[in-house]
């Protein structure tokens, strides 16, 4: 009923009436009063007139159930959603989720991570209170093969989605980094659980710093937030929830083809190492080289510098600019 009382509020032009969301829900006015109380407890300023109803007048940033779920303008991606104040990690929670039998588009969403982690193991800094943590459960009927290009196909709808929201210059550092006047914005790691040709269930992480002004010494120069670059403060499940829009849409879009020839244009279109020199950074060799854009595999294609052409895998390489991170 929260949820419900929520989205009215949201919707109306003005107040609604007590007798009004009664009606609607059919519930009493005692139901109604509990939960407008509820909502105040929980930071949510709402103005209540005699003989003219309620009206949210500011709401705070938190995340939970109900605050996302009447935000949400999906069929299925973020409709069922799980959310912790705290947990280790939310593509942990998801991969159990998964195991246990939950629905395609199951969202967990944290406010704090005691144990994020980013590409190839490496920590990601979870305060709380200031950033996204989250992680969809998906089950594609797609061979495991082309699971990995799903990791793209999330950077192109987070970066829609903070564009949809904020006015901020967002751009994709190949293959999944969201990147914000030059600094990481948005981490998003892919995982999945499969049999020899069969995919079980794939999970997308996505930390996003949203609120946070300062960073960890060993990151300090390469990372920012959201609050950094606008210069104030952003509610955090707006953001999600035009992100799980965006992930739906695009979702759809790489179903057909399985595979990025739907989406190569709008995701070269904000791809920041298009046309640049990088370095491509192996195991066991690194070079310089000119990126030419992704093919439909999602693989970065670059031209070294004895003129030869070559497609790099995400999996084995990073990319990084010539003079710095991108």
């Amino acid at each position: 009923m929260k949820t419900k009382i929520l989205k009215l509020l949201r919707k109306a032009d003005g107040y609604v009436s007590g007798q009004q969301i009664c009606e609607q829900l059919d519930v009493s006015r005692t139901a109604v009063w509990k939960v407008i109380r509820q909502l105040k407890e929980e930071g949510y300023q709402i103005e209540a007139v005699r003989n003219r109803g309620y009206r949210i007048v500011e709401m705070p940033d938190v995340l939970t159930g109900e605050e996302l779920k009447s935000l949400m303008q999906t069929q299925w991606a973020g409709r069922n959603i799980v959310c912790y104040p705290e947990t280790d990690s939310t593509n942990l929670r998801i991969r159990e989720l998964g195991d246990a039998g939950a629905p395609h588009g199951t969202l967990a969403v944290a406010d704090m991570q005691t144990a994020g982690r980013g590409r190839r193991g490496r920590t990601w800094e979870s305060p709380p209170g200031s950033s996204i943590y989250m992680s969809i459960l998906l089950r594609p009927d797609i061979i495991p093969g082309a699971a990995p290009m799903l990791t793209l196909v999330m950077a192109c709808s987070v970066a829609e989605g903070i564009s949809d929201c904020e006015n901020v210059d967002v751009r994709i550092k190949w293959p999944n980094d969201v990147i914000a006047g030059g600094k990481k914005l948005v981490g998003i790691l892919t995982e999945m659980s499969t049999q020899i040709d069969y995919i079980n269930h794939v999970t997308i992480g996505v930390g996003i710093n949203v609120n946070m002004t300062e960073f960890p010494e060993n990151i300090r120069d390469t990372a920012t937030s959201l609050r950094l670059e606008t210069g104030h403060k952003v509610r955090r499940a707006p953001l999600i929830a035009a992100i799980m829009k965006r992930f739906e849409e695009n979702y759809a879009v790489f179903l057909k083809t399985q595979d990025m020839s739907g989406l190569m244009e709008k995701y070269s279109g904000m791809l920041i190492n298009l046309d640049r020199d990088v370095l491509v950074l192996g195991a066991e060799d690194s070079y310089k080289a000119h990126a030419l854009g992704i093919d439909r595999q999602g693989e970065l294609i670059v031209r070294r510098e004895d003129g030869t052409e070559e497609k790099i895998y995400a999996g084995e390489v990073s990319v990084r600019g010539v003079y710095g991170y991108v």
